[in-house]
């Protein structure tokens, strides 16, 4: 390569996302270093740490226990971690947990992130579930500035139910009715420009208003601006 694409490629290295710099790294046989996961989580939970029982902001530090600081509330004595009270709470092989975010990331499946972090395919679909619930309880209370709304529609899926209300689909199938339907669920997803996003399931069939009043409403502030 001469001098001047290479310089030029360099430039445009800085622009990469995460996702493409791990691509780049996957083709050139690198891989980046990555800090433990308890060091991780330790620096995202110290800001806002508390005691998960009665809620105190006093505490100090009480050893380390599976990679992870331990700490001792001053108001109620009890101990406890940057995973106490999560769904990730005594999970194990805390080292592979990276790898196994990047298979969720890629939307791999349950036996090919279970191939790729090196754990069973059994953990890999407790792991998931554990993952996934997450988010749930990490939601912006309200949005704020410049926000904007859209709704998607997807079949709805009934896996895992004992009781069908309709006749089983084959491999995902396809709706018996055109456009939208009953047949179909609504999610509303709600986005402001600091990055704060929100979304619903607000029922089978269309979006109406009162499904739009009652999702949003609780969530705006009063001087926002939905585009």
């Amino acid at each position: 390569m001469e001098m001047q694409a290479f310089g030029l490629l360099l430039t445009q290295l800085s622009a990469l996302t995460a996702h493409q710099c791990a691509q780049v790294q996957a083709c050139l046989g690198l891989e980046a270093p990555r800090p433990p996961v308890g060091r991780l989580l330790d620096q995202a939970a110290q800001p806002q740490l508390c005691c998960p029982r009665c809620h105190a902001t006093r505490w100090y530090r009480h050893g380390r226990e599976c990679g992870l600081q331990r700490y001792r509330c001053r108001a109620c004595g009890k101990t406890f971690n940057t995973l106490t009270g999560t769904p990730l709470a005594r999970l194990r092989h805390k080292e592979r947990w990276l790898a196994y975010l990047d298979s969720l990331l890629a939307s791999h499946t349950v036996r090919q992130a279970a191939a790729r972090s090196g754990v069973h395919r059994n953990t890999s679909f407790r792991w998931r579930h554990r993952f996934l619930a997450l988010p749930r309880t990490d939601r912006a209370p309200l949005l704020h500035g410049i926000a904007e709304a859209d709704e998607m529609f997807l079949l709805e899926s009934q896996k895992g139910s004992r009781h069908l209300t309709r006749p089983a689909r084959r491999r995902g199938g396809k709706a018996h009715w055109r456009g939208i339907s009953h047949e179909q669920v609504c999610i509303l997803v709600a986005r402001d420009r600091n990055g704060r996003t929100l979304d619903y399931v607000t029922g089978r069939g269309p979006l109406t208003k009162t499904s739009l009043h009652r999702c949003l409403r609780p969530a705006l502030d009063p001087d926002i601006l939905l585009v």
